[in-house]
């Protein structure tokens, strides 16, 4: 166990250390976030950011949405308030930070935007088409993918070099991992703003290549604990003892989260679901 901690330790300051961009390329400042999806994921991203002292803007297409997505944010602090451990005083703080929208122009002042909605390729490369238009130079367009092709998404913009993925887990305000995501055409600041992005947010921040699932999925889908399911193990019992491992979520219960349906709708949209 000591030896493992050990690892950690030095694990967590070499992912900071990217060659050719750690201390070569100055990241960009970031003031303002975006964050398209209001959502879980959106809202645990807003909150992280606003915590980090950015300004949040919070894009969602429908207002409802929007308004629930607020919502949820002012739910969970306020439990932080009954928690005691924010003060209301902090948590005015914090929500003076974050404004909503329905508008993409919204977004032109941000120094970057991260896209939080579902997994649908088609849906995120329209979403990026529009903030290629609306963005201003240099603003890092980042995609919060769990999977997805990062550079099919950086096609749909004339600045393949701006497009990163930062792949946070749920809940983001919570989970100390993000998981930065480059493809061939990454600019070298836009990689030095994203690492800075997630040192800023206090999160573990690696950066990887772009394949499916990239490091943290892929590490997931070998894991087994699938086949172990399909032997007739309960899920519950898969999740019992992954959290006495030491995990904080099992994985059964992350995918629940998450949204097993969301992955099964995608995977029928693309011709691979097999019920059997």
């Amino acid at each position: 166990q000591a030896q493992a901690l050990q690892y950690m330790f030095f694990a967590e300051r070499q992912c900071q250390k990217i060659p050719g961009v750690a201390g070569a390329v100055r990241p960009h400042q970031l003031k303002c976030c975006g964050i398209v999806g209001a959502g879980l994921m959106g809202g645990g991203i807003a909150m992280a950011c606003a915590e980090a002292g950015m300004k949040v803007v919070l894009l969602d297409r429908d207002e409802k949405n929007l308004e629930r997505g607020i919502n949820v944010i002012k739910k969970n602090y306020a439990r932080s308030v009954d928690r005691k451990s924010k003060s209301q005083v902090q948590v005015d703080e914090l929500l003076s930070k974050l404004s909503g929208s329905t508008s993409y122009e919204a977004l032109a002042d941000c120094d970057i935007v991260v896209e939080a909605v579902f997994e649908n390729l088609e849906l995120k490369k329209d979403i990026f088409t529009r903030l290629d238009e609306v963005c201003k130079p240099g603003c890092v367009l980042a995609s919060n993918t769990s999977y997805l092709d990062i550079d099919q998404i950086a096609d749909a913009t004339n600045r393949p070099q701006d497009v990163i993925g930062c792949h946070f887990f749920s809940p983001a305000n919570v989970m100390k991992f993000l998981e930065n995501v480059r493809g061939p055409r990454t600019g070298a600041e836009t990689i030095s703003t994203a690492m800075s992005f997630g040192k800023r947010l206090g999160k573990v921040t690696c950066l990887v290549g772009n394949c499916p699932g990239f490091v943290a999925n892929r590490v997931m889908g070998v894991s087994g604990w699938m086949n172990v399911m399909s032997e007739g193990v309960f899920p519950h019992e898969i999740d019992a003892a992954a959290e006495a491992y030491g995990m904080r979520m099992g994985p059964c219960r992350m995918w629940d989260l998450v949204g097993i349906d969301l992955f099964a709708r995608e995977r029928e949209r693309e011709g691979k679901l097999n019920p059997e």
